[in-house]
């Protein structure tokens, strides 16, 4: 099979990568940056360069750029797709993308699937991508109503392929909703965080927790942010949900309340013991 990943960054390197050291496909790759290309086809994370014209060659197409940008790109080349070809965006947000993108496959009779690959680490750009970044991790597909099954499946086999330990089938209003908690909150919490005055002077009083609290605060500020106002009502209920749960221990400590915040953390053990 041959398969197109357009952006070569963390993500769509990685898929390069996994897919040369996993599997027998065939990889064409597209990135802005020549140097990147370049580096690609020097490691040999692809076989060759695609252009305008392989997209007709290809069975899958993974589209690993930032939200708008994969929806200008696939609108673009959506002429440029065989009827054959499953096209699947790798973004973090699902509506925003999936709407426009199953829109345009519908009228030039291509197939999409939204994809968000639940890997990552605190560095971007294809000099961190890696071959590994997918092992055991969660892959989630928003395919729309009516797709396929062969579709799904392929893509669903190409995702065991490379690695992915899960496969989660969704729709794009649930995987939004899901992701301002499980992703986008973690990082707004982390960025908010490590902003105390007191973290400039940590080392020596800090151990794990620390660590972990402020591990995703390296991140990049230009995808987050587009990530964030992709999925800002969504977003907007956690973080507002949250201040108004750390309130509650604020007030504890106020009133000197010790069996209030007892059972605050209490419920908050009870929580964790409940979603693992």
């Amino acid at each position: 099979m041959q398969i197109g990943i357009v952006g070569l960054g963390l993500i769509g390197g990685s898929m390069a990568k996994a897919v040369k050291e996993r599997t027998t496909h065939t990889v064409l790759g597209a990135d802005q940056d020549r140097a990147v290309l370049t580096d690609a086809l020097a490691q040999g994370a692809i076989d060759g360069v695609l252009e305008a014209d392989g997209l007709k060659r290809c069975q899958i197409v993974l589209v690993a750029l930032y939200p708008q940008a994969a929806v200008d790109y696939i609108l673009s080349h959506q002429t440029d797709f065989e009827r054959r070809t499953i096209v699947v965006d790798c973004c973090g947000v699902k509506e925003v993308v999936c709407t426009p993108c199953g829109a345009a496959a519908k009228k030039s009779g291509f197939t999409f699937i939204g994809g968000h690959p639940m890997a990552g680490i605190e560095r971007s750009g294809f000099a961190f991508s890696s071959g590994d970044l997918f092992a055991g991790a969660s892959m989630i597909l928003t395919p729309p109503e009516g797709t396929d099954p062969a579709a799904v499946n392929a893509v669903f086999a190409l995702c065991k392929e490379l690695g992915f330990g899960r496969v989660q089938l969704s729709t794009p209003q649930e995987h939004d909703r899901m992701i301002a908690l499980t992703s986008q909150l973690a990082h707004v919490l982390s960025s908010a965080y490590v902003k105390s005055p007191a973290a400039l002077a940590h080392a020596g009083f800090s151990a794990g927790s620390f660590k972990d609290m402020t591990r995703v605060a390296r991140l990049n500020e230009n995808m987050w942010t587009e990530l964030f106002f992709d999925n800002k009502p969504a977003l907007l209920d956690e973080i507002e949900g949250l201040i108004g749960r750390l309130e509650e221990y604020a007030e504890a400590l106020r009133q000197n309340d010790r069996e209030g915040m007892r059972g605050l953390l209490r419920a908050g053990r009870e929580r964790k013991e409940i979603v693992g």
